[in-house]
């Protein structure tokens, strides 16, 4: 297992390494791939068993695997089971996830000791899969959507871990934007604050989940996976924390509708006011939610940008070396 003197002061630095050593389970594979300075691709859990249901979830998980593999790189899904973080799941244990649902627990970086010393099993967020990568020594995630600062946060103070982690852990994540249950003018904002370059590939501006579009404007446009890989590789290089974000629009025959998709969203919004639902709980409420106002219609889009981030993350990932 590599070295991250960022997770660590350097005298806690030989004791953090035994200790990932005792908790950090990662896959023959993966092991494989890394120590040859093959390309490895990380994937998040929390989409196993929050975001879709069973069996959608299970052969999403395993699609994108394989696109992954299509593409020239290695997957490795990320979670924690019983106990371990686990670098790399095999089939059998994407299966358990996605058949145990969301009576996994979400698990953010607030909950990794509890999960690891319980011996539990954890879905892990953007967050928490950027942390496990890291750890690893995996640089390229792929995922859906980040979390981002939700609608009326000036009240709530409801801001994802995600940002934070964003601002902490030198991973790239592709993604298709913040989702578009929140506010992505503030969302861009906090990065802006927390020093987190948003790249647009190929578009100048930020993409919506659903949507390829938004209103906002990205901080840079790259149009190459080739170019994409040489601003993270300088990244890098130049000993910068934090992480960098790409958002990849989703292709154009999955987009839907923005008044469509904005009915639903606010819809849903309002129901999860009256009924209380806070934290943790929001996004996949919201996301379920609509699911069903919009006849299934938003998950078959949810799966498509998935695929299509795999795709461009198994690209960058070659081409970083």
């Amino acid at each position: 297992m590599r070295n991250y003197p960022y997770l660590c002061t350097p005298k806690q630095d030989a004791q953090s390494i035994l200790y990932m050593n005792k908790y950090l389970s990662i896959s023959p594979e993966v092991a494989e791939a890394l120590s040859e300075h093959r390309p490895v691709v990380a994937l998040e859990s929390t989409i196993i068993s929050h975001g879709m249901p069973y069996p959608q979830n299970v052969e999403t998980a395993l699609m994108v695997e394989q696109t992954i593999r299509e593409h020239g790189a290695v997957p490795a899904t990320i979670a924690i089971i019983g106990g371990k973080l686990k670098a790399g799941c095999t089939k059998e244990e994407i299966e358990y996830l996605g058949k145990k649902g969301q009576a996994v627990t979400k698990a953010s970086r607030r909950d990794l000791s509890i999960l690891l010393a319980r011996g539990e099993d954890g879905a892990t967020t953007v967050t928490t899969t950027m942390m496990i990568a890291a750890m690893a020594g995996i640089s390229i995630f792929a995922t859906g959507g980040i979390g981002g600062v939700h609608r009326g946060a000036e009240t709530t103070m409801d801001i994802s871990a995600d940002l934070e982690e964003l601002a902490r852990t030198p991973v790239m994540v592709v993604c298709a934007g913040a989702k578009s249950i929140l506010d992505l003018g503030l969302t861009l904002e906090y990065l802006e604050t927390k020093g987190v370059p948003v790249i647009g590939y190929g578009t100048d501006e930020l993409p919506a989940f659903y949507t390829r579009h938004s209103g906002f404007k990205v901080d840079y446009r790259i149009d190459t996976p080739e170019a994409l890989a040489a601003a993270f590789r300088t990244h890098r290089e130049l000993g910068l924390s934090g992480g960098m974000l790409v958002t990849n629009p989703i292709p154009e025959q999955y987009s839907m509708p923005e008044d469509r998709i904005n009915r639903a969203i606010n819809e849903a919004l309002r129901e999860a006011a009256e009924k209380g639902i806070r934290g943790k709980a929001t996004t996949p409420f919201l996301l379920a939610k609509v699911k069903d106002l919009t006849g299934g219609d938003s998950l078959k889009s949810n799966i498509q940008l998935v695929l299509n981030n795999a795709r461009l993350a198994a690209q960058v990932a070659c081409l970083i070396g």
